[in-house]
């Protein structure tokens, strides 16, 4: 019954919100393909590496500003951690459009502070080693941008840079992040 009941306020949530939606045309560029934000501000939730709250805000119709505050669970070995990042993203091009959605391809540059906590290794050895990096982020990612519901879905693979202080084992690694994550839209 409190499933049924679950389902049946979501449904009409979802309704209510396709309904009130903003839903804007958007201009197509030189052949169709360049992408025009018609939303400016949205707040979300990101799983992956990182874990936490993410936002993005639209500077100009394919110019935006990313950004997060995290948790990253077991990143590489280095261990747990809070982490906080912030990206210019560009949108440089479409790669699939329809009425209810665009999807665009974007790219960005950004920094990255994070700290960690080293736990045990399987031996008991290397236990409670806190540290910290500050890193160069390259987000590449696809947006699925839905036009009448204030709604995106992203996922990104963010090559990084990572610059270490207070850590034995190494002063420089480079990685890849990977997450997943929605955003309302609140204009």
């Amino acid at each position: 019954m409190k499933v049924t009941r679950f389902l049946a306020l979501s449904m009409m949530f979802a309704l209510a919100l396709a309904h009130t939606a903003d839903a804007r045309p958007r201009p197509q560029g030189f052949g169709g393909k360049s992408f025009e934000a018609n939303k400016t501000f949205g707040l979300g939730l990101e799983l992956g590496e990182p874990s936490g709250i993410t936002g993005k805000y639209f500077l100009s119709p394919s110019g935006a500003v990313d950004f997060g505050l995290g948790y990253i669970y077991g990143h590489y070995y280095a261990g747990d951690g809070l982490h906080l990042y912030a990206d210019y993203l560009w949108h440089p091009l479409v790669l699939a459009s329809a009425a209810p959605f665009e999807l665009p391809f974007y790219v960005g540059l950004g920094g990255r502070f994070w700290s960690f906590d080293y736990g045990c290794d399987g031996n008991g050895r290397n236990c409670a080693y806190d540290g910290s990096a500050f890193g160069v982020r390259v987000p590449l990612g696809l947006d699925l941008d839905f036009n009448n519901v204030p709604l995106d879905i992203f996922f990104q693979l963010v090559p990084t840079l990572d610059f270490y202080r207070n850590y034995r084992d190494r002063d420089i690694y480079l990685g890849i992040d990977a997450s997943i994550g929605v955003r309302f839209w609140f204009n």
